[in-house]
């Protein structure tokens, strides 16, 4: 199909090549073409991922590979240099996706520990990592006619990507098997701050090699220049921070919006390269800027010192897997098969160079920071994984240096390979060598074992007992009716009386729900629980007002049908997108209660929670009052939750707020 379609658009733009609009038929012509191999890149990669266990990335570079001018040549290089605006793009999301894991409120439990770690693990990689590379330069075939500086230069850049991580591949792992602790929640603060920091390097060491390199002078007007680069990257990023608040508190549709969000990411780069187009005009010296750290700044504003975290990451969830397939497939297509294979051996040796440098780095942190001397041996683990910022990296050399930078981002990539398929078990590892890992879901599990009496029987009374035993419960209905049912048990009496309810076989009940059509009687057994089982909680319906407060002395909940009907069709009316989530009866959504016992939230307001789209926070519950909660209430340890979604955000939703 995709030989077909190319010879298709080869055909009509060789028909119309005497068009003084050829230029834009050819991009088009490479466009579709590239996007037709990305679809298929993806597929075969999603195959491979649900057969084999094969990362996703990996499967996605690798058809890239077999897609590009090694093999297939469907995307020659022609075609490669038409859609380099796609990896500016692709970069700018990368690096806001990785400013977007970085909360700061949500690290202050671990903050000591985060920081030593992150020196630990920073420069210790990068020291270590560039020193080796540089004193074996001579037997690496790309180095070896170049100079001692350009060798250092180009040592410290494999130091540099070196230090990268993958905060979502490390956050798809912990989400797995449910971890959660101190070493946990320490890994995911270096993660993420090792990849914000590893961009603010990057900086440093890629206008170094660029000046050494290329012949420039390393003098002091060059760090200057390079210090005002990196502050002018700091505020372009703050300014478009500013200009991505705004596009998201407009009420425009949503598609405006991210077409708008992805020309303010590819704007960084344009914005960039002008002003150090104009710099060196002007001062005959170009301000050394970094487009990837304005766009981590401009994300770290947004995520934390603007309302619109939950927006922008909604963004960023959506319009992320799609830029990440192109940006792999337009990666791999670069990369050639042959000199893939020619530097496997260099890759395998740089693979445990890496890992060295990783045990070496944790051994200091721990010891520094005094951990559990265990995590001596699974420390290092975490962080062998790397993807999106590692590879982004490499393109930036391979793009900017072409006499050695192919062979340096095939090295690379080749290296991060192994990594992806040796990274991801050494973690879940080191989570159950912690012990740090859960397994089994708490959600829902929670309600197992729990048990329920229901007073009467009809249709009502019937399908609630089915909707609990779903969800886990043991439910018996008392009646005084004739009924036998197989699938529900039933305790017959001869009526609702106290001499009749005391031979009842009694046993330990988390609810008692009261649904007989005659108050007078739901009083009596309202009464006769309170005084004799002393329940965990009764509900009661009422149909009339002066059982109202009598119920409620009895520590009761009422229900008044007419009134609750009324109230929740008002409610739909008024919010049905709400009342959906909450009525939803499709078996996608369900509702719990859960306890504040991480202490990174204790303080936070409610609209600081980084929660997912599809949450409601029905109530809180702070020593056995109810407050009314709204975007600036701030959780304390100990409160409870009752929220409403996905099961699979619920899942999520308590195991962020139980961890400790």
């Amino acid at each position: 199909m995709i030989c077909f379609f190319d010879n298709l658009l080869t055909v009509n733009i060789l028909s119309i090549e005497k068009s003084p609009h050829i230029d834009w038929f050819i991009w088009l012509k490479d466009f579709i073409a590239f996007g037709l191999v990305s679809m298929a890149a993806y597929q075969f990669a999603l195959f491979f991922q649900k057969k084999f266990k094969f990362p996703l990335i990996t499967g996605i570079i690798l058809l890239g590979i077999v897609a590009g001018n090694s093999l297939l040549h469907f995307l020659p290089e022609e075609t490669i240099s038409h859609l380099n605006f796609i990896i500016e793009l692709s970069l700018a999301i990368i690096a806001f996706s990785a400013g977007a894991e970085l909360h700061i409120n949500e690290l202050r439990s671990r903050i000591k520990s985060i920081r030593r770690m992150t020196i630990a693990q920073l420069f210790v990689t990068f020291i270590l990592s560039s020193v080796f590379i540089y004193y074996i330069s001579d037997y690496i075939p790309f180095m070896q006619q170049l100079d001692k500086v350009s060798r250092l230069a180009i040592a410290i850049l494999f130091g540099t990507v070196f230090v990268a991580r993958s905060p979502s591949s490390a956050v798809a792992i912990i989400n797995e098997i449910r971890a959660r602790g101190p070493f946990t929640k320490t890994v995911m603060g270096v993660t993420v701050l090792k990849d914000v920091l590893v961009i603010v390097l990057f900086s440093i060491t890629f206008a170094y090699a660029r000046a050494v390199i290329q012949g420039a002078e390393t003098d002091f007007v060059f760090y200057v220049f390079l210090i005002l680069g990196i502050l002018l990257s700091v505020i372009l990023g703050l300014i478009f921070g500013i200009l991505i608040q705004w596009v998201l508190r407009t009420h425009w549709i949503k598609s405006v919006k991210i077409i708008l969000l992805l020309i303010l990411a590819y704007g960084i780069y344009f914005v960039t390269h002008y002003l150090e187009s104009y710099s060196y005009r002007i001062f005959n010296h170009a301000f050394e800027m970094e487009p990837l750290l304005s766009a981590i700044t401009a994300s770290f504003y947004v995520v934390n010192y603007t309302s619109y975290r939950q927006d922008f990451e909604d963004f960023l969830e959506e319009i992320l897997p799609f830029i990440l397939v192109l940006f792999f497939t337009l990666t791999g297509a670069s990369l050639s098969l042959q000199t893939l294979q020619s530097v496997m051996g260099l890759a395998v040796l740089f693979f445990v160079i890496r890992i060295i440098t990783l045990i070496i780095a944790n051994a200091i942190g721990v010891f520094w920071v005094r951990d559990p001397k265990r995590y001596l041996w699974v420390g290092w683990m975490p962080y062998v994984t790397q993807a999106g910022v590692a590879i982004g990296l490499a393109t930036l050399v391979g793009n900017t240096f072409p006499e050695w930078g192919k062979e340096f981002e095939t090295v690379v990539i080749a290296m991060i390979i192994l990594n992806q398929l040796v990274g991801p078990p050494l973690f879940k590892f080191a989570l159950n060598f912690v012990h740090e890992s859960h397994k089994k879901p708490r959600v829902f599990l929670k309600d197992k074992g729990k048990r329920a009496y229901i007073f009467s029987y009809d249709n009502v009374s019937a399908n609630l007992a089915k909707s609990l035993q779903k969800k886990g419960w043991d439910v018996s209905i008392i009646t005084s009716q004739n009924i036998s049912r197989k699938d529900l048990p039933v305790i017959q009496v001869e009526e609702y009386s106290p001499l009749f309810l005391k031979k009842i076989n009694w046993k330990p009940a988390d609810a008692f729900v009261l649904l007989h059509p005659e108050d007078r009687i739901n009083y009596r057994i309202a009464e006769w629980l309170y005084e004799n089982l002393g329940p965990k909680m009764t509900v009661a319906t009422v149909h009339t007002a002066k059982y109202m407060e009598p119920m409620k002395k009895l520590g009761a909940i009422t229900i008044e049908p007419m009134s609750a009907m009324v109230n929740m069709l008002e409610h739909t009316v008024r919010s049905p997108q709400a009342m959906e989530i909450i009525l939803g009866d499709d078996g996608h959504t369900d509702a719990t209660d859960v306890e504040i016992r991480n202490p990174d939230l204790a303080g936070l307001h409610i609209r600081d929670l980084k929660l997912p789209h599809d949450i409601i926070i029905l109530s809180l519950k702070r020593k056995n009052n109810t407050v009314f909660t709204h975007g600036y209430t701030r959780l304390r340890l100990g409160d409870i939750l009752t929220i409403v979604g996905s099961k699979e955000s619920l899942e999520k939703v308590v195991n962020k707020f139980e961890s400790y």
